[in-house]
């Protein structure tokens, strides 16, 4: 097994894209993105049921190296501080095949 970063953000749909952009120009090769997520934080309780993004969140996670999660996160600092949103870095251990 090998140590890794695992990087997970939630952040409202309609900035999707600006997080995706960031992790494709810091060199992450995979994520995995679930619409839809629901949940309750700072600014109350994302049902989900609205027809436009504008109340929904999505949650993207990627694997990749410290130093690239380090990047994510210094790219992220400025979106995640104007619009809100939450990213968590961990230690995990990838099984390679």
């Amino acid at each position: 097994m090998k140590p890794m970063k695992k990087v997970e953000v939630v952040i409202d749909s309609i900035y999707l894209s600006r997080v995706l952009e960031v992790l494709e120009k810091t060199g992450v090769s995979g994520y995995t993105v679930i619409r839809d997520a629901l949940g309750k934080g700072e600014r109350g309780i994302m049902a989900g049921d609205e027809l436009t993004d504008v109340f929904k969140n999505s949650y993207v996670f990627t694997v990749c190296s410290e130093e690239i999660a380090q990047k994510i996160a210094e790219s992220l600092r400025p979106l995640l501080k104007k619009v809100g949103g939450v990213c968590l870095i961990s230690d995990v251990l990838w099984l390679t095949h």
